[in-house]
Parts: C-alpha cells; sequence; structure tokens
C-alpha cells in the first residue's frame, strides 16, 4: 500500500507538471503567472512529505521551515509578477506574450 508521504511525492510532482505546462503553453500572463504558483505548490508539498518520518515521530522542521519561508517568497514573487504584468498591459494593450514580427529592412 502506498504511504501518505509517497502520495504526497507524487502529487507533489503532478502539481509541478501541470504548473509547467501552463507556463510554457500559454501566452497569456496571468495564466504564466499561476502555472508558476501551482508548481511553487508542488515544490512545497514534496518538501513536507520529505519531512514526514513516519506516525510514530515528531517531523523533521526543516523542510516545514523551508516551505513557510517559501510561501511568504512565493506571495511575493507573485505580487511582483502581478504589477509587472500591470504595466506590460497597460504599455501594450494587451496582456499575452507574442513574439513582435520581423521586419524586413529590404
Amino acid at each position: 500500500m502506498i504511504e501518505s508521504a509517497q502520495l504526497y511525492i507524487m502529487a507533489g510532482i503532478a502539481l509541478f507538471g501541470m504548473g509547467l505546462y501552463a507556463l510554457i503553453a500559454y501566452p497569456h500572463l496571468l495564466r504564466k503567472i499561476l502555472g508558476m504558483n501551482v508548481m511553487g505548490i508542488g515544490v512545497f508539498m514534496v518538501f513536507v512529505a520529505v519531512g514526514y518520518r513516519g506516525p510514530d515521530q515528531t517531523p523533521d522542521p526543516v523542510p516545514h521551515a523551508l516551505v513557510i519561508t517559501g510561501i511568504v517568497v512565493a506571495v511575493c514573487a507573485t505580487g511582483l509578477a502581478l504589477s509587472l504584468a500591470t504595466q506590460i498591459a497597460s504599455r501594450t494593450g494587451a496582456a499575452d506574450l507574442h513574439p513582435e514580427p520581423e521586419e524586413d529592412s529590404e
């Protein structure tokens, strides 16, 4: 039977994969920011699972402290990314990352 730590690790890897797909596949900036957040949640789940030692033992506090610190950093990074996305949308009129058309200089 699958232990709960292994289940958390598999769920974390699945979340990281879904976030990576969203980061690569979608050109809209908000979807990319959400994809980065989902990737971070997957990493946090793996860290929590690594800190689990067993049902009768206390968990390792170091990965849990790293997760708490990571949550704070992720919130700050999300705020910065959203403010940059707002600036890009106000200057270009779109919140998408489309490649600029190449101009022929001939």
